[in-house]
């Protein structure tokens, strides 16, 4: 079965709401070395294949980003991981819907980078919170 046409069974999708999808929805693909990239080719296959579930999820294909920059560089550091950075940047503003990806590992390896992200996503909550409340 294909990613794009997998479904959750029986579990409706309310998680996904209008305010999601006025969003883009990003795709983080990373493999930690060159190495990985030429010997594990079904991973990164696997990993692309998540734009499509974004558009059988109710995205439109010009919504979905895939952010590769980080193909074939280790994660030892999310300083260089220029792709990271950018998928941080763009929570942080507000322009990310939801994230994608095949193992969470291959996002973010240490607490340090988890904490970056997550310190991106909960203001980001807060003020759609608050500007929901206004309306």
């Amino acid at each position: 079965m294909s990613l794009a046409s997998y479904r959750l069974q029986g579990q409706p999708q309310q998680k996904i709401r209008p305010a999601h999808l006025d969003r883009a929805a990003v795709v983080y693909v990373r493999q930690s070395s060159r190495q990985q990239v030429l010997e594990h080719t079904e991973s990164t296959r696997l990993q692309y294949a998540l734009a499509g579930r974004a558009v059988a999820l109710g995205w439109a294909r010009s919504q979905v980003v895939v952010i590769d920059d980080d193909l074939g560089v280790s994660a030892a550091t999310a300083d260089s991981r220029k792709g990271f950075a950018r998928l941080v940047t763009e929570v942080t503003m507000g322009r990310v819907g939801v994230v994608l990806g095949i193992e969470m590992s291959r996002l973010a390896r240490t607490g340090r980078d988890w904490h970056q992200l997550l310190g991106a996503v909960l203001p980001v909550r807060r003020a759609a919170r608050r500007s929901r409340r206004c309306l």
